[in-house]
Formats: C-alpha cells, sequence, structure tokens
C-alpha cells in the first residue's frame, strides 16, 4: 500500500519518538528501563480514548441527521480505537509484570478498560451481524455512545478505587509529576500517535467510502440483470 503525506509524516514521527524514547530520555530511577513503556502505554490509552469519544459524537449525530457519512466516521474510528485499545492491554501487562510482580490484576482500571475493548469488539460483530444498513447504523451508534461513558469513570477509577494502577503523573490539574524531559519525551510521542491516528482514521474512511461504493455498484448490476427487461433478452 502507497502511504499518502500524511502517513509518511506519521511514519517518521514515530521513529524520531522512539530513538528519543530510547536513546535520550533517562531511564527512571525506581521502575528502570520497563518505564519507558510508558511512552507507548499512555499515547495508545489516549488516542483509543479519544476514539471512542469520535465514534459517540458521530454515532449520536447520525441518530439525529440520518448522515451515511456520520455512520462511517463512528465505524472508523472504532476501529482504529480498537487498535490502540489493544495496545494499551499489551504495553499495561508487559509494564506491570517487572513493577507489580504480575502481567495481570483485576483493579477497577484494567478491568473498565477491558470492558470498554469488549464494546469496541461488539460493535464490529454487531455491523458484522446486522445487514440493513439504516438499522444497523443505529444500533451501532448507541453501542458507541455507551462505551463513550465508560471513558470518564476509566480516567477517575483511581480516585474512586483502591487500585494498583498509579495516579495521573501528567494529566491532572497540578504540575507532571515527571522530570521536563521526560515530559518533553511524552509530548513529541503523543505527537507522533495523533498523527498515526489521524492517519488511520483517515485510511479507514476511505476503505469504508470504497466498500460503500462497490457495494452500491453491485446491488445495481443485480437490479440490471433481474430486471424484466434483460430477462428477456436473455430469454
Amino acid at each position: 500500500m502507497k502511504l499518502s503525506k500524511l502517513g509518511v509524516l506519521a511514519v517518521l514521527a514515530l521513529i524520531a519518538a522512539y530513538v528519543r524514547i530510547i536513546y535520550f530520555t533517562p531511564i527512571e530511577a525506581l521502575q528502570g528501563a520497563a518505564q519507558k513503556i510508558f511512552y507507548v502505554h499512555l499515547p495508545s490509552a489516549l488516542m483509543g480514548f479519544a476514539a471512542v469519544g469520535i465514534a459517540a459524537v458521530s454515532g449520536g449525530l447520525y441518530l439525529w441527521l440520518r448522515d451515511a457519512r456520520l455512520d462511517r466516521i463512528a465505524e472508523s474510528a472504532v476501529e482504529v480505537g480498537l487498535v490502540f485499545l489493544s495496545a494499551v492491554l499489551v504495553t499495561g501487562p508487559l509494564w506491570a509484570r517487572p513493577i507489580w510482580g504480575t502481567f495481570w490484576t483485576w483493579d477497577a482500571r484494567l478491568t473498565l478498560t477491558l470492558f470498554l475493548w469488549f464494546i469496541l469488539v461488539g460493535y464490529v460483530i454487531l455491523r458484522g451481524a446486522i445487514e440493513n444498513p439504516e438499522l444497523r447504523a443505529r444500533y451501532s451508534a448507541v453501542l458507541a455512545i455507551l462505551g463513550a461513558i465508560l471513558v470518564p469513570f476509566i480516567h477517575l477509577s483511581v480516585y474512586l478505587f483502591r487500585t494498583l494502577h498509579p495516579q495521573p503523573i501528567l494529566i491532572k490539574p497540578s504540575a507532571p509529576s515527571m522530570p521536563g524531559d521526560m515530559v518533553e519525551t511524552m509530548m513529541i510521542s503523543l505527537g507522533a500517535f495523533v498523527l498515526l491516528f489521524a492517519w488511520l482514521l483517515h485510511e479507514r474512511y476511505l476503505l469504508a467510502v470504497q466498500r460503500e461504493h462497490a457495494s452500491e455498484a453491485l446491488e445495481r448490476d443485480d437490479a440490471l440483470v433481474t430486471s424484466p427487461v434483460m430477462a428477456g433478452r436473455s430469454a
């Protein structure tokens, strides 16, 4: 697949971010080199939550305006968000093992994130199970909105429940609990992930448009073949 300009920019930004993370960011004193997973884990989570938010807003607008483009945006956002949340659920245990001594614990934030991941998987399954486009779009919109309701609870779970997961050290009202060079690395990594997210969402939306055009073309061909005129000619 030929990369667009946005795709090339996203790849270059990711390379620059990883070089910065690996070679030019100090190792955290308590957690060691494992802490560097944080620079992938947090941006993946933020992009996943952003995708769910976009899907919920697009789905809600679809319920109001009945514009098929909004449904395509929501569908694309969910699938891209599923990729990023999968990265969260992979990098989290990899980081947890050397720090907590276990890959997984059923604390509030981890469990809610896994539940959100299952909602997105259910969204994808739902779209494949319903043939009627309008009915599929309506049900999908409702499911996306329900998924988005979970996002603020995931963020606040470390305040609401006793959990092994640390409280926010960057996204909080007070100053970041990180040295300045680590904050700079996180900002560079986050910028790279934003570009990656925008590129994947754009490409997935174009795929949805192409698939819709192909489906309409097949329907026209089927209608032409089964029309009385064509049936008479074939006879």
